[in-house]
Order: structure tokens, then sequence, then C-alpha cells
């Protein structure tokens, strides 16, 4: 196991339906620890890196018109295997195939107005986190309850 980063972005219609309290509240409750935490427009050319993948398939011009139809809240979580963690408490991608419990399995019926993005992998999440935060803007601290969410050895003590 070891200690991950991953990015997590409430989309604009997680924001309209005001459920940022509560997809935070899911993580802090799971153990992991916020470092980076903002809100943000995003541009044309940051979706064009984003969504590069996305970039020749017909829905890419309505992914972007929908990710920049309100600004987003993105957030950077860490922990022991945070990336597939994460995963777990977003979900599948298609709200209505999506785990009950889950947070897409939860709020989400559509298969693409599915309120979040969590990245998929550890190189994703490091290539997303420089995408949306400088380095100032990412927090090392200690959490007082590092140690009853983590054991000495996972903790390296």
């Amino acid at each position: 196991m070891s200690m991950q980063r991953t990015v997590v972005l409430v989309k604009p219609d997680g924001l309209q339906r005001g459920l940022i309290g509560e997809i935070m509240h899911r993580f802090e409750r799971k153990g992991l620890k916020l470092i980076g935490l903002k809100m943000m427009r995003l541009t044309d050319e940051l979706l064009d890196t984003w969504y590069a993948h996305h970039k020749e398939k017909s829905f890419f011009k309505d992914l972007k018109a929908f990710m920049t139809w309100t600004p987003i809240v993105a957030m950077v979580w860490e922990g022991q295997e945070a990336v597939s963690a994460v995963r777990k408490i977003v979900g599948v991608t298609k709200g209505y195939d999506a785990e009950a419990g889950s947070i897409r399995g939860d709020y989400a019926m559509s298969g693409s107005q599915n309120l979040i993005h969590a990245s998929d992998e550890p190189d994703n999440a490091n290539k997303e986190i420089s995408l949306i935060f400088k380095g100032e803007e990412l927090f090392e601290y200690e959490n007082a309850e590092e140690c009853l969410i983590y054991s000495d050895f996972e903790r390296g003590k």
C-alpha cells in the first residue's frame, strides 16, 4: 500500500444540486485527508488537455459546454491507495448502474451528468493535480485522526 493523492472535481450538476458538502463528507468519513480545495471555471484550453482522449468523439463539444456551464469545485485528497478508495466511493460512471451507497449510486441517474470526476489511476491523478493546482495550493499537515485511521506500520512509525 502507498500514500497517494487524487483529484476529485464536483461537476456543474453537483454544484447546482447543492451536493458539495455531502460529497466532501463521504471522503472525510472514509478517512481521506483534504489537502487542496478551490472553486474555479474550467477553460477551453484546460478541457482540451483534460479530455484529450475524447477530442474526436461526437459528444466532445457538449461535454465542454457542460463542464463550463458553471464553476466546478476541485479537490485533492490524500490517503493510502487514495485513487482506488475514491473511485469506490464515487461509483461507476453511469449513475443508473452505480452501486447503492456510492455517490453516483445515491445521487445520479444519468450516464453523462454524473456529478463528479475522480482520477482513474495514479499517473493520471498526478497529471490532473498539476493541471488544476499550483504547488502552493496543496498543503501538507498532520491530521490529528491519522493514528486512528492507519496503523503505526502504515504511517511509517
